[in-house]
């Protein structure tokens, strides 16, 4: 697997209200509103992609459903790292399998395009391998 760059990262909010009244109101971010509440910037420096995920996003991009697992550590960050190409997601999903590493999900594309595969570190962060291409433009 050859990693490019850190494509985001992203606070996993359970309190989307109280997060964005720090990332916005009281540190001043330009964090943009999705519809679905997901709050995000592409243009602060040293970071491609920072976001506010809520915590129920976070479950339905993982599990399908809006709770996260009981029987998981509660994330309260995400990080996605770059491969080349949409293959390489697939790649580096089975080296990580290999390496004993066990996904949230295999890889797959997003409805915005991005080929993603997740899985839940030791620490308790979402780490994702990613191909996304607009950030390759």
């Amino acid at each position: 697997m050859e990693l490019q760059f850190i494509t985001s990262f992203a606070v996993i909010t359970p309190d989307p209200q109280r997060s964005r009244e720090l990332y916005v109101d009281a540190l001043g971010l330009p964090l943009a509103a999705a519809g679905d509440g997901y709050l995000h910037s592409e243009t602060i420096d040293g970071s491609k992609s920072f976001g506010v995920w809520p915590l129920e996003q976070a479950a339905r991009a993982c599990f399908g459903v809006p709770d996260w697992p009981a029987g998981r550590p509660v994330p309260q960050a995400s990080v996605e790292f770059e491969v080349a190409d949409t293959d390489g997601v697939q790649v580096a999903a089975q080296e990580l399998t290999t390496k004993g590493f066990t996904l949230l999900h295999d890889a797959r594309t997003e409805p915005w395009g991005q080929t993603v595969a997740r899985l839940q570190s030791s620490e308790g962060l979402i780490v994702g391998i990613s191909y996304a291409p607009m950030m390759h433009s």
